[in-house]
């Protein structure tokens, strides 16, 4: 199977930089995925790698050792009030990565204002050679495809792109034409992850399972062979494991290689 498998940043939340690179090659991946900005709407400072130069310095090192690439770099929100001139440094650092994507939340509850957001976001990570890519979470100003898509399509921005994360998909309806719909050079990559089949439909509980409830690949009731046939196959495959109950059982090498020893597994057996 020739598939680009990225070690998204919340599989090992506890690693730096340089230990998520290397433990990414040690267990199988082709890329790694590092946060540089906070997820939280508010509140939290900077990542150490977007601040300290010998957390840059490791982590470059680290890539040059072991042939690993950056695939995303996390995560930028944009709100009403947002000035993508803020994001500059932000930028250099993933440029001087290597990075190829940008996963961005879209957190301003207009449309249209979080459309030119977005353009003009797209449009300044264009000129470091970084796709900007919208995804779609059901608590947010973008809660589903439909809605990334029009705003990344009314951007008019080659470089933008929507992100499909399976979880996300399926807790807004898991419909296979939502991600079909969407064309495919607008998809640079996409994540996968497993949670449990029925779930509470709130703003607090959704979250709380992005962020710490996921499961491996099969062992939920996530639709992934839907979600995996209405892909493309030619583009990375973030594996993205958030779970406090993983964190706290398993070693991050332990736990990166079961993660991608499951997703390996279920896609071994859509070729059956």
């Amino acid at each position: 199977m020739n598939r680009h498998f990225v070690l998204a940043f919340l599989t090992v939340p506890d690693l730096a930089p340089a230990e998520a690179i290397r433990i990414a090659a040690e267990t199988g991946y082709d890329s790694v995925g590092l946060r540089l900005l906070p997820a939280a709407a508010s509140g939290e400072g900077p990542y150490p790698i977007l601040t300290d130069p010998a957390v840059l310095r490791e982590a470059r090192s680290a890539l040059s050792d072991t042939g690993i690439r950056i695939g995303d770099v996390e995560i930028v929100r944009l709100k009403a009030q947002t000035k993508v001139e803020e994001f500059l440094p932000f930028l250099e650092c993933a440029a001087v990565l290597g990075a190829a994507n940008i996963l961005v939340a879209g957190d301003d509850p207009d449309p249209a204002r979080l459309t030119q957001t977005f353009a003009r976001f797209a449009e300044l990570a264009g000129r470091y050679g970084l796709t900007a890519d919208l995804e779609f979470m059901p608590w947010t100003g973008v809660r589903d495809a439909q809605a990334a898509l029009a705003i990344v399509e009314k951007a008019g921005q080659a470089n933008g792109g929507v992100l499909a994360d399976a979880l996300h998909w399926d807790r807004t309806g898991g419909k296979v034409d939502d991600l079909t719909s969407i064309p495919t050079e607008r998809i640079h990559y996409f994540q996968i992850c497993d949670a449990p089949k029925e779930f509470i439909d709130t703003d607090s509980e959704l979250i709380r399972v992005a962020r710490g409830g996921r499961l491996f690949p099969g062992q939920g009731g996530i639709d992934l062979r839907a979600f995996l046939a209405a892909l493309p196959a030619n583009v990375p495959i973030s594996v993205e494991i958030a779970s406090e109950e993983f964190n706290a059982r398993l070693a991050p090498r332990e736990r990166a290689a079961q993660a991608l020893a499951a997703t390996l597994s279920l896609m071994n057996s859509l070729q059956n």
